[in-house]
């Protein structure tokens, strides 16, 4: 291999370990896999240090709701308030009942009076700030202006031991001088309340160094699982961050490593001709984009991991590549779940069923509304593995919002979706879903091709069918050899007459032909244009560049035959060869193997005088010879295995177009006679 090919083939790994590294988490982690109700399976666990046992959130929001339910409103007391009402009273013209009412009210003013509904039904005691000093008291000794004046009246009416004072007291306004003299103050009210929660201690107890915490056997309970909880929290926070920066470092680039190695080895195993091609660098990419998210997720809030689009990596693959790539690259793509994120496991778990399934189901659901559709399967294929991971006592996180968190997930993945075309253009890649669209034989193009040159058409669809049995054989893409097989003689709609295919339907006279008055060099360069044509056309039309590579690939380097024959019968110089050579390249891929061996076969196979079995395969066997012994296979990353694969396919597809049918009788004439 090449200084440079190796370069090619390393250096976006490195890149991508190196990232890796730089957005990994930080701190170590305690290594304990353990749940609630679980046996501990590890040595029995004496505390290194002392650490304190924290509350479980569910211990402190009750003790939060205590705080809430023990709210003490705050008031603010107004002298100026009282004193207006008492020189009120004083203007008022009473006579001897003037000090009489100046006592009640400055009495009942100075307990406090509050609006009505002001003061909570079930506060039981109050603040009250009187000059600048704030005195708790019984929420009973404050009065709601209602009350106030009602004892008011009450205390005025005993005091003059006259119930006809009464209509003097309403008539001067009496009862009117008590008013609200207590201010609520919001601000203050919440400060205190807030101070009260803070005040709420967030431990219960301490563990001391050399103390069990839990030994080998035992059932993990509630309180076990808590002092464990403790003890992981004050490991990784104190102890595992006082390790060295370098160390940390070291580790997760050793980490990163060991991920991208098994990425390298995934494709090595699966489909090593990546490596040449550009879907190498789509799939690092892709594994990149995955790995990167987790661990940058599980470094700053590993709660919104529920909410990573992880199951798009799986999408973006189905794209490009087959399941046979896939599914071990998306698998290492998501491992990061079980080296960065806390409790990982479950999630690994609940994005390997979702990624699995959406694989599948993209194949049907990736167009239109149908991705919504495939959103939705998604999102149950992760609900049932989360639900059985819960019932299990795996996961015992809010239910409710994981799975919220998980159909939001589903969702960001459609949303994401129409990157894949960025990526298309990126990478110069062909996606599954534009391959479908090229392979409508009721495209414009094709169409085209069928009006100028019908033989040509019939001829492509042959050798699609041909093709798509071969590319089965050997685990090709069948998808792209049908496209490739519909397009790869569109050049021959530029001068359809110049093949004998079209000739017998577009010629209106049969005595005049298209090569009768040309030379075989002109006859073979009028034959050997179509490659040319093609791949103008077929960049004019912007069709993807894997298309045009059938194009000039279809034919390799090979010569134009009869027309070589036929000159060098007429004594031509064999140093014209040249002119009669097609311009290739040969075939690389194992798809424009396939293509090259199946435009021949079917294009030969119209002078074939018998259709037996032991015809058919020395028929074919003598085109792939022919194709070896001109060096067009010499590049091309197609096995010895998988050719003859590929020839088998073929002999058996011709068995089944030329396959033998039943002779029918003549009918009798009388059946014949109607009369």
């Amino acid at each position: 291999m090449k200084p440079t090919a190796r370069l090619n083939k390393f250096l976006p790994l490195l890149l991508v370990a190196l990232l890796l590294t730089a957005v990994a988490p930080r701190k170590a982690t305690l290594g304990y896999d353990y749940k609630k109700g679980s046996t501990w399976k590890y040595e029995t666990l004496f505390a290194p240090f002392d650490f304190p046992i924290l509350k479980t959130a569910e211990q402190m929001q009750e003790e939060m709701d205590k705080v809430a339910d023990n709210y003490i409103p705050y008031f603010k007391y107004s002298a100026g308030v009282t004193e207006s009402a008492l020189a009120a009273a004083s203007a008022m013209d009473l006579d001897t009942l003037k000090p009489t009412v100046l006592e009640a009210v400055k009495s009942i003013m100075d307990k406090g009076v509050v609006p009505d509904d002001a003061l909570p039904s079930d506060a039981e005691v109050v603040y009250v700030q009187r000059d600048k000093r704030a005195v708790k008291i019984p929420s009973s000794e404050v009065l709601g202006l209602s009350d106030a004046r009602i004892k008011l009246k009450s205390v005025l009416i005993a005091a003059t031991a006259s119930s006809a004072a009464d209509s003097l007291f309403s008539r001067a306004g009496v009862y009117s001088l008590v008013v609200p003299n207590l201010v609520f103050d919001a601000q203050t009210t919440n400060a205190v309340s807030a101070e009260a929660a803070r005040s709420i201690s967030p431990t219960l107890g301490y563990v001391s160094a050399g103390q069990l915490i839990v030994s080998n056997g035992e059932i993990v309970t509630a309180e076990i699982a808590q002092i464990l909880d403790s003890y992981k929290k004050e490991f990784e926070e104190n102890v595992a961050s006082s390790r060295p920066l370098f160390v940390s470092m070291l580790g997760n680039l050793m980490v990163a490593l060991l991920l991208v190695v098994l990425l390298f080895l995934s494709i090595l195993f699966t489909r090593p001709a990546f490596f040449n091609d550009n879907r190498y660098y789509y799939l690092t990419f892709v594994f990149a984009l995955s790995s990167v998210t987790i661990a940058v997720v599980s470094r700053f809030n590993p709660d919104w991991l529920y909410l990573a689009p992880l199951t798009l990596a799986a999408l973006y693959l189905q794209a490009f590549v087959r399941a046979r790539v896939i599914v071990p690259v998306y698998i290492i793509s998501i491992l990061p779940l079980l080296i960065y994120a806390d409790n990982g496991a479950p999630l690994f778990i609940v994005f390997l069923a979702g990624g699995m399934v959406s694989i599948y189901a993209s194949r049907y659901l990736v167009q239109g509304w149908k991705q919504f559709l495939l959103a939705l399967i998604n999102f149950v294929a992760m609900a049932l593995a989360y639900t059985a991971l819960y019932f299990t006592g795996v996961v015992s996180n809010m239910f409710w919002q994981d799975f919220l968190h998980l159909f939001i997930a589903s969702f960001l993945a459609v949303a994401g979706y129409p990157l894949i075309y960025l990526f298309e253009k990126i990478f110069n890649l062909v996606s599954n879903s534009r391959l479908a669209e090229l392979a409508d034989t009721s495209s414009a193009l094709l169409r085209e091709l069928e009006i100028k040159a019908p033989g040509t058409f019939q001829h492509s669809l042959q050798v699609m069918n041909m093709a798509d049995a071969a590319a089965r054989a050997i685990d090709a893409n069948p998808l792209l050899l049908r496209v490739g097989a519909l397009y790869h003689d569109i050049g021959k709609m530029n001068n359809p007459m110049c093949f004998i295919e079209n000739e017998s339907l577009l010629n209106k006279s049969e005595d005049q032909k298209y090569h009768s008055s040309l030379t075989p060099e002109q006859s073979a360069e009028s034959i050997i244009k179509h490659v040319e044509d093609g791949v103008e056309m077929a960049r004019k039309r912007r069709l993807p560049n894997v298309v045009v590579d059938f194009i000039r690939t279809h034919h390799g380097t090979t010569v134009a035959g009869y027309f070589w024959s036929k000159h060098l019968s007429a004594k031509g110089s064999p140093e014209l060869k040249s002119h009669f050579t097609y311009p290739g390249p040969a075939p690389t891929t194992k798809e424009q193997v396939v293509l090259m061996l199946c435009d021949s076969v079917e294009a030969a196979s119209r002078t074939l005088n018998e259709y037996t079995p032991q015809a058919f395969s020395d028929f074919v066997e003598k085109i792939v010879q022919g194709k070896i012994d001109q060096g067009q296979l010499l590049n091309a990353e197609i096995t010895i295995k998988e050719l003859n694969d590929v020839k088998q396919a073929i002999k058996q597809y011709l068995a089944q177009m030329h396959h033998g049918r039943v002779a029918y009788p003549a009918p009798k004439r009388k059946f014949l006679n109607f009369k």
